[in-house]
């Protein structure tokens, strides 16, 4: 599957035909989870597992492809699958995400809530960064500060956004205080928001920070050995890492840029590349049918959805949005955008969002309607409506092929239920755009998105369709959602949060501000000669690369 433009939502992430699949594994830490094989997910016809075989023995170094090359290292622009790949592996968070989407200590061995605006975190003794300095208070306040500046110009600042101060208050201690109960902010210093840099490094390198030639100074298993642009990037394993339950199996890792996503595939089969996230769609027959290595399907955040852009044309009566949504022939789409490995999306987060309280998952989405394709009540909508040959227009860009897919499968439900779907192609740039600034949405009603969630807490997604969140598009405003998504993120107890997100998803799935598509797992592809690495989507921030090592 080939990645889509970053979709802001606010703490969550970027956009790509990604998604689902149970989670099949449980673990106390992410350094002890134990890998198994794949189980079967009912129905789907395929398995997904959160980790790979362990790998049995080093290796002196692998070649990972990434679809893209980063534009920056630096932490608090990392708003995108291809820096967060690299640094997952090099820069470290107060808190880590493992592999079957829990949150353990990472640089904090624990925090406490002492009242409803206050966070206090215990940080790890004898943590070391690259250059040999020890971590200290000092590097937490200003690696978390950053994200307030606006200098930073930070990708994540909403996620500081109740947060009246950042301090020292002892050695190896920091606070952070609110202005109103925030329990997303803890969750998210899993994530970039929570990345610890040296602030030493920081004062340095300045505007180059994170730069080809300014670098990072950080704390992960490896270390920035260097950045050739346009070429790649090499790590070198850290002989000082703190974790030696993740003690690197591989001396180097090379990042190679590879840009088309047969290119990708070819550079597997070939051998010349080991292994790499997020396998192509169209590739995966092909892929599943070599012995040069093999793919693996894991735990996802994120479900393709259409982003409503505007709710004052023709998608401003839920009627319409409604008979879209019933007109949408999901198993086909998942066959022609996803290679056929995916389920339905029941809402616009997705199942494996929901690692807050995976054993509720279940019955939260028992209680959703089936999305079932209806073109007959569609068409009844319409007409109700009085719909019938309006006009919408939809996004779509040679930037993927799963944008013009699912750009044809909505103009042709359109058409059948008597609406008219433009499809406007916009540049790659232009496409990316439409996600970041309100003027280059003007005139657009839909686009296809898929905003995963940096943390097991959906939460986290459902707060980009609180009123005026940046990420709320199309300005949808409901008065019963902001008080209960206002008590959701108040509420500490993971359980009692649970089941008032359920209730934001409800009526997420009622209103339909965006339209839920499919949900597909993420999916790694590993070369015969390695083994070990997570197989979803916490590779953003767990440190994948660590647990590589030889298959045989």
């Amino acid at each position: 599957m080939r990645l889509l433009p970053r979709s802001p939502r606010s703490a969550s992430g970027t956009i790509a035909l990604l998604a689902a699949g149970a989670l099949l594994l449980t673990a106390c830490s992410g350094a002890t989870v134990k890998p198994g094989p794949p189980a079967s997910a009912d129905g789907t016809g395929f398995a997904t597992t959160a980790l790979t075989p362990p790998g049995k023995g080093a290796v002196a170094s692998f070649t990972w492809s990434l679809y893209a090359e980063p534009q920056s290292l630096d932490y608090a622009l990392a708003y995108d699958y291809p820096p967060n790949t690299v640094l997952a592996n090099v820069c470290e968070q107060l808190l880590r995400v493992t592999p079957d989407m829990k949150i353990e200590p990472g640089l904090a061995t624990g925090f406490t809530n002492p009242d409803p605006r206050t966070w206090v975190y215990t940080l790890r003794e004898g943590v070391k960064f690259h250059d040999g300095s020890t971590m200290t208070a000092d590097d937490v306040v200003a690696s978390l500060t950053r994200h307030l500046l606006p200098a930073t110009g930070s990708a994540w600042g909403s996620a500081f956004k109740n947060v009246v101060a950042v301090s020292k208050t002892g050695p190896m201690q920091v606070t952070i205080t609110l202005s109103k109960p925030d329990a997303l902010l803890n969750e998210l210093l899993a994530a970039s928001p929570g990345t610890v840099e040296s602030a030493a490094y920081l004062e340095k390198a300045g505007k180059d920070y994170g730069s080809p030639s300014g670098g990072v100074d950080c704390t992960g298993p490896y270390a920035i050995d260097r950045w050739t642009q346009g070429d790649s990037i090499t790590l070198r394993k850290n002989p000082a890492y703190w974790d030696t339950a993740l003690t690197p199996k591989a001396d180097k890792v090379k990042f190679v840029f590879i840009g088309d996503s047969a290119a990708r595939a070819n550079g597997w089969l070939s051998g010349a590349v080991d292994g790499g996230y997020m396998v192509p769609s169209a590739s995966l027959a092909q892929l599943g049918g070599t012995d040069k290595g093999k793919v693996y399907f894991g735990p996802n955040t994120a479900a393709a959805d259409l982003a409503v852009l505007d709710l004052q044309g023709t998608l401003r009566d839920l009627k319409v949005r409604q008979a879209l949504s019933l007109a949408i022939d999901r198993p086909g789409l998942i066959k022609s955008a996803a290679g056929g490995v995916g389920v339905p999306a029941k809402a616009p987060a997705a199942r494996d969002a929901w690692g807050l309280a995976p054993e509720r998952t279940a019955g939260y989405f028992s209680q959703l309607p089936e999305p079932v394709q209806d073109v007959a009540k569609a068409k009844q909508l319409i007409a109700e409506a009085g719909a019938g040959g309006k006009h919408l227009v939809m996004a779509t860009s040679s930037l993927a092929p799963e944008i013009s897919v699912v750009g044809n499968a909505v103009q042709a439900a359109g058409r059948e239920i008597g609406l008219d779907v433009e499809l406007r192609p916009v540049a790659p740039d232009a496409y990316t755009a439409l996600f970041t600034d309100p003027g280059a949405r003007a005139g657009i009603d839909l686009v296809v998105t898929n905003g995963y969630d940096n943390t097991p807490d959906p939460l986290e997604f459902y707060q980009s369709l609180r009123t005026g969140d940046f990420a709320n598009y199309a300005g949808w405003s409901d008065p019963e959602y902001d008080s209960l998504f206002d008590q959701a993120v108040g509420t500490t107890d993971p359980a009692a949060r649970a089941d008032l997100t359920a209730r934001l998803q409800q009526i997420a799935v009622r209103e339909l501000p965006s339209i839920p598509l499919y949900e597909a797992p993420f999916s790694v592809f590993l070369g015969s000669r390695i083994t070990g690495a997570p197989a979803g989507i916490a590779q953003l921030y767990y440190p994948w690369a660590a647990t590589i090592g030889a298959a045989r």
